[in-house]
């Protein structure tokens, strides 16, 4: 092993004594490598050989808090650019309006979120050892994860947990620690490896040895509490979904509006078995409001199987001038509503531009006026299916925050149209969010979606049908039952994080105080 220890002793020493364009250089390449554990990829040792090479290049910016900072801000550039590069395909749909908006989202979005990274680089600067160091670092990068995905309405995409979202068993951690918790688990697995370099053999044995017990031990465990088969379902309900996969082009064009809602008719009832009881269109598949117009929902209702009832997107608004919604309506074989949802959690500049009397721009989505925000999340009890949360779009990011927890649901409904991002990583990503809530929460979630990823997940995150990205199809499926113990997270929400957190900063510290009493 001695050769083994020499050569990492050789490339720590090597990242430590980058200076200038080269360590920034390196730092933005180890950012977008890390990139290669999210989904779709989902190549987790890259994001362990990123973070472990961050931790060496750390060890050149003691004492020297600027550089330090510039360190983290340049890795999350990296990593930011690269990973959420798909937002830019956005302004590309309508070239002519938002084209010029394209360096402000694929160059000015990253390098603001690079801000929570350089200041996690900074705090942990301040580390004394190697080991403290890298304590420091993943403690630090998930304080500052948990806080880009609070402030200013939040963005917790691409956080570092996501890294073991693709692998079925490690994706239970998220069940106790939630998506926030199990990031820092996944961090700590990350950063320990960079203790093997520069140490006595003992603690690089013991960095092995951990990295090895975190990963390996929460893989067992996982496909311990992982069923041998699928899930029971609940009695008598089956769900169709439809994906038209029409271009974002031409969904709201009024000469399509026929056509586009023809298709989704006739997918609702292609083949259609007569245990399905329930049909769900993705976000805004009904481009009008429907609340207003009876004969389109007579219409409309015909595709409704007896005693269940239609899911679809639409507007919504409570008169003619009133605010409108981006909301979900439910309706049933006579083309009544029998219930409703309004997004609540809207996305900024896409459905509405904050400070609009200040920037002169128009939200990206097509209509001249915002949407007006929903009052919250809820529970809704709809005929023939479980207590449901109904989620529009990226709702479904937001970890603690779809269900209601006083009143908690059956099933979890999210209708969303990634068609904005085309064939891209987005999707891919939104799709593995979406898992992960099934997870946290212990419930099934059915996602329509309008250009895909459409698909049904069960209560462990499991997959139980897809239709792939850019397909047109149907999906027909019986709805897994919810679990019947509700997990820890759900239960107590992030204080399990601020307890793994909490136990990170207790070692960093006195890990780092044992190096300098030494």
């Amino acid at each position: 092993m001695s050769g083994l220890w020499t050569a990492l002793d050789g490339v720590a020493a090597y990242l430590q004594g980058l200076v200038g364009w080269r360590r920034a250089v390196c730092a933005v390449v180890l950012g977008a490598f890390a990139t290669l554990a999210l989904p779709p990829v989902d190549f987790l040792p890259m994001f362990i050989l990123a973070l472990t090479a961050l931790v060496w290049l750390l060890g050149g910016c003691c004492a020297r808090p600027r550089t330090a900072f510039l360190l983290g801000w340049w890795f999350g550039f990296g990593y930011f650019a690269v990973g959420l590069y798909w937002i830019g395909n956005a302004l590309l749909v309508f070239s002519d309006q938002h084209a010029w908006m394209l360096p402000f989202a694929a160059l000015g979005l990253p390098a603001f979120l690079a801000i929570f990274i350089g200041a996690a680089t900074l705090c942990a600067s301040y580390a004394t050892g190697r080991l403290a160091t890298a304590l420091a670092l993943a403690a630090a990068l998930a304080a500052a994860d948990w806080l880009r995905g609070h402030i200013l309405t939040g963005l917790p995409w691409n956080l570092f947990g996501h890294t073991w979202s693709g692998i079925d068993p490690l994706l239970q951690s998220a069940a106790y620690y939630g998506i926030y918790g199990t990031g820092i688990v996944a961090l700590v697995a990350a950063v320990l490896p960079a203790a093997t370099a520069g140490g006595p053999s003992r603690q690089r044995w013991v960095a092995i040895g951990l990295t090895v017990t975190l990963i390996a031990g929460h893989w067992i465990a996982g496909e311990w509490r992982l069923p041998a088969g699928p899930m029971t379902t609940v009695a008598d309900t089956g769900i169709r979904l439809v994906q038209a996969n029409i271009p974002q082009r031409e969904k709201w064009a009024r000469q399509f509006r026929s056509r586009n809602i023809g298709l989704h008719y006739r997918l609702s009832l292609q083949d259609r078995p007569d245990w399905v009881t329930h049909v769900v269109w993705p976000e805004m598949a009904a481009t009008l409001y429907l609340a207003e117009d009876e004969a389109a929902r007579r219409a409309l209702a015909r595709v409704v199987p007896e005693g269940g009832l239609l899911l679809t997107g639409a507007p919504r608004r409570e008169a003619r001038g009133a605010a409108a919604y981006n909301a979900i309506l439910a309706l049933d074989s006579d083309g009544a509503i029998a219930g409703y949802y309004d997004k609540a959690h809207l996305v900024p500049f896409g459905e509405y531009v904050p400070l609009a009397s200040l920037l002169p721009i128009e939200k990206i989505t097509q209509g001249a006026l915002g949407y007006a925000p929903g009052p919250g999340v809820r529970t809704l009890r709809l005929r023939g299916l479980p207590p449901a949360s109904l989620l529009v779009c990226y709702e479904i990011i937001f970890p603690g925050h779809v269900v209601d927890a006083q009143d908690r649901p059956g099933v979890i409904l999210n209708l969303t149209n990634d068609a904005w991002y085309g064939a891209t990583a987005g999707p891919h990503q939104h799709f593995a969010n979406a898992r992960v809530r099934a997870v946290e929460e212990g419930l099934p979630v059915v996602r329509a979606a309008y250009t895909g990823i459409s698909g049904a997940v069960d209560p462990y995150g499991r997959i139980v049908g897809i239709i792939p990205l850019d397909e047109v199809g149907f999906l027909d499926v019986r709805l897994p039952d919810a679990l019947a113990e509700v997990p820890p997270y759900a239960r107590y929400g992030d204080w399990i994080f601020g307890v793994l957190l909490g136990l990170a900063i207790v070692a960093a510290v006195y890990m780092s105080w044992r190096a300098k009493s030494l």
